[in-house]
């Protein structure tokens, strides 16, 4: 059986407030984006730091906070899409950095808002095939280097982090069976469609959308209207699939932490879902979106505070660029 061992996280430490946006987009108030978003701050990667440094750093605290030993490790996981290089793999970098053993396995997988849990599944087969013992699986995203400095709406919501799991044979929490999906077909709704193999070279252009959102090819676009959508279908769907899985009801799960997009968002799903608001984590205001981050970051803050303890059942859930959805239940 695959365990949750250790969980730890890391921020950049520049820190972009509500006050600053507004400075720049003076059409808004600070009241409006804490409003409309549910984020009063976001941190914000250096412009030399990658997501392979964040990585590094939230690997160092959970290796300092936990006591774990890097000659333990025999697989590394990166989930990311700001990697550090088109090749070679980051994860591959960040065994050398860390004093990993040449022995462990590591590789990326580029995936976004759902991609922590995938990453519990897929170290989750390894531990269960006997391939490894312990899997360190790191997320880490700078989507901020992605936004055009005009992007108000995406530059409110995203902040940028890393975290840092550690997945073993026992630990704090056991891993549950899983519910995945998949829909490429929305794969326009979030993207940035130049500069890989695609479209290698910059275009400089961009068109207006249906909401009036600036769509730049060579940064980040999102269509707020349509990945809302998806999610009302994906995630009511997703919540019943796993506790049919896992022979369970609503009553009988103690919290919900889910990818933290957006505040409409989430107190959305929890409205049509029924979800309890006082088992919903909900921590949007000091992080903003974290991308694949935000699950582990609203476990490891969820476990400081107390709201999750021994004995507890916890669903966990990501949905997002992809399109992809995915869930899980832990018992702690």
């Amino acid at each position: 059986m695959a365990y949750i061992k250790a969980i730890s996280y890391y921020l950049p430490e520049r820190v972009v407030t509500n006050e600053e946006l507004v400075a720049e987009f003076p059409e808004w108030s600070v009241e409006k984006v804490a409003k409309k978003v549910g984020v009063d701050r976001r941190h914000v990667a250096a412009p030399g730091q990658t997501a392979g440094d964040m990585a590094e750093q939230a690997a160092r605290k959970l290796f300092a906070e936990h006591g774990i030993r890097p000659a333990d490790i025999d697989f590394v996981m990166l989930c990311t899409q700001s990697p550090d290089y088109f090749l070679p793999s980051t994860a591959c970098v960040l065994q050398h950095r860390l004093g990993i053993p040449t022995r462990a396995g590591a590789f990326d997988y580029n995936l976004g808002c759902s991609g922590c849990v995938y990453g519990l599944a897929v170290a989750s087969g390894l531990i269960e095939a006997g391939i490894a013992r312990n899997v360190l699986l790191l997320t880490a995203e700078t989507y901020n280097k992605y936004l055009h400095p005009t992007d108000k709406s995406n530059r409110s919501i995203f902040g940028d982090g890393a975290a840092a799991c550690l997945v073993s044979t026992e630990g704090m929490a056991h891993i549950g069976q899983f519910v995945l999906g998949t829909d490429g077909s929305g794969a326009n709704h979030l993207i940035v469609k130049t500069g890989a193999a695609r479209h290698r070279q910059p275009t400089g252009q961009s068109v207006t959308d249906e909401q009036e959102h600036v769509w730049h090819d060579d940064y980040l676009y999102m269509n707020g209207g349509a990945i809302f959508n998806f999610t009302l279908d994906a995630v009511p769907a997703l919540i019943a699939e796993l506790l049919e899985k896992h022979h369970i009801g609503k009553d009988d799960v103690d919290y919900y932490v889910f990818h933290q997009a957006n505040k409409f968002m989430l107190d959305t799903i929890r409205k049509i879902a029924q979800l309890p608001k006082d088992r919903f984590y909900n921590n949007l205001s000091q992080t903003g979106n974290t991308v694949s981050s935000t699950v582990m970051i609203g476990l490891r803050d969820a476990l400081d505070s107390g709201a999750i303890r021994p004995g507890m059942k916890v669903m966990v859930t990501g949905f997002g660029v992809g399109l992809s959805w995915a869930g899980t239940i832990l018992d702690f």
